[in-house]
Parts: C-alpha cells; structure tokens; sequence
C-alpha cells in the first residue's frame, strides 16, 4: 500500500527529529529477517536503550538532507530494506548491538552507515565504533589496569616474606 504525501511527510519529519536529537545513528540492511528474529532483536536493543524504525530510504535521504548532521562527500548508498537504531544513552550502544545481531545473522543484518558525534559517517567507520567496548567494560578495564601494578607488588612483597621466614 503507497504512503500519502501525508504520511511521508510525517516520516521524513519523525526521522530528521531522529538525526537531529540523536547521540548516534545507525542505517542498516535487514533483508530476510523473519518476524521472531526481528521481535527478538528489538527486545534486546530496547534493553540497551536503543530504539528500531523502519523507513523508506528516499524518505531516510530527505531526511539526511533537511538535518543539522554534517554531510561530507555523496550519501552512503544504502541497499536493501532500511531500518534505524538510534540511541540517546551510550554513543557506542547502537553501533555495537547492531553488530552483535550482524555477527548472528551475518546474510540478513548488515550496518550501511551512520551519524556520530553530528557527522554521517560509512560502513566502515561505522564498524569501527561498533567495535568499541560499553562503558560499563571500559570502566572495568580501566580500574584492572590500575590494580595490575598494586596487586603485582602485593605478589612480590609476599614472596619477599615467604624467603625471610624460610
């Protein structure tokens, strides 16, 4: 069934607003994704706090076109059946489940593109983010490497007791 001018409009606006507010964005692909894959996936991204949209890809460009995000070069070529991940908690949270769910269902998942920090960025950038630990595990990282050091010393200062009393 054709959408009206209306409710094209109203699509174009909801995802400009999208672009707009957003800390990050994902474009993907999503072709062959029966009904139970999708609803599994939009529950775990809704966990993340990530929200899912399905959009036409003229209408995503037009809305591409008419944001405040930083378009350097062409728009990536987006294929296939588009939809949006988009987040305003972790930056990284979009890209990275998005990913999970592309490793899973490596032949009907794939991530075209996306905007961070403001700025449109391709597929492989977009990868590279979505790579990019959770805040949550940096944290983790962060305090195991300063604890390294201390509990090395704490390692040795026993050894150094253990040869005295032997």
């Amino acid at each position: 069934m054709a959408l009206s001018r209306k409710q094209k409009e109203s699509i174009v606006s909801e995802v400009t607003d999208i672009l707009n507010t957003s800390k990050s964005v994902v474009f993907l692909n999503f072709t062959g994704l029966d009904v139970g894959k999708t609803t599994d996936m939009r529950a775990k991204l809704g966990n993340s706090e990530v929200s899912y949209l399905v959009a036409k890809k003229t209408l995503a460009k037009i809305a591409i076109e008419n944001s405040n995000i930083e378009v350097t070069g062409e728009l990536p070529d987006m294929t296939g059946e588009l939809a949006i991940a988009y987040t305003n908690g972790d930056e990284t949270a979009a890209a990275r489940e998005i990913y999970a769910f592309q490793k899973e269902y490596e032949d009907n998942i794939s991530i075209q593109a996306g905007v961070f920090e403001g700025k449109l960025l391709g597929m492989k950038d977009m990868l590279e983010i979505a790579q990019i630990p959770g805040m949550l595990e940096l944290r983790g990282m962060f305090v195991n490497l300063i604890n390294s050091p201390i509990q090395r010393l704490a390692i040795a200062m026993d050894q150094i007791a253990q040869k005295k009393t032997a």
